[in-house]
């Protein structure tokens, strides 16, 4: 593999170029990292016990709003965060977050297992240790998004 990298101010922004014969798994590695690159600039600011924490978007199970307020779930606790889901949606759509159901917006890179519930719903098992059910409006997006990678590009 042969790499080239044009360093020059004439360029306003950073743009990737790869030129192939054909779509190899060493290529589909190189993709997967660089998407995941973009996540990593992503921060957001949850609040508990009136502090105000960074959150990594990838150790997020998932989002969700209860009493007009919205919460990110971590493996170890809960934080406010003051996006509602529709912006945390929109904020993190490229990303590995998908819509479970109109009160949660969960991290697909986090699913452990699924289990199909017995009015069409699924329930969704995070590595945490934690659940969330998926309603059957969204189980067809969410198995997009899974066949995708995660992502929607």
């Amino acid at each position: 593999m042969e790499i080239k990298i044009d360093i020059d101010p004439k360029y306003e922004q950073t743009a990737i170029t790869i030129q192939t014969n054909e779509m190899t798994s060493e290529l589909e590695k190189i993709l997967l990292c660089l998407k995941n690159t973009k996540t990593s600039h992503i921060k957001i600011f949850g609040a508990k016990e009136d502090q105000t924490f960074i959150l990594q978007p990838s150790e997020i199970d998932y989002f969700y709003s209860e009493d007009r307020r919205t919460y990110a779930r971590t493996k170890q606790s809960h934080y406010e965060v003051s996006m509602n889901l529709t912006m945390i949606q929109s904020h993190l759509r490229n990303h590995y977050f998908a819509r479970f159901s109109k009160s949660v917006v969960g991290n697909v890179n986090q699913i452990k297992r699924f289990e199909l519930s017995f009015n069409g719903n699924l329930c969704v098992y995070f590595h945490s240790g934690h659940r969330e059910y998926v309603s059957k409006k969204y189980v067809k997006a969410l198995k997009e998004k899974l066949l995708k990678g995660g992502t929607n590009e």
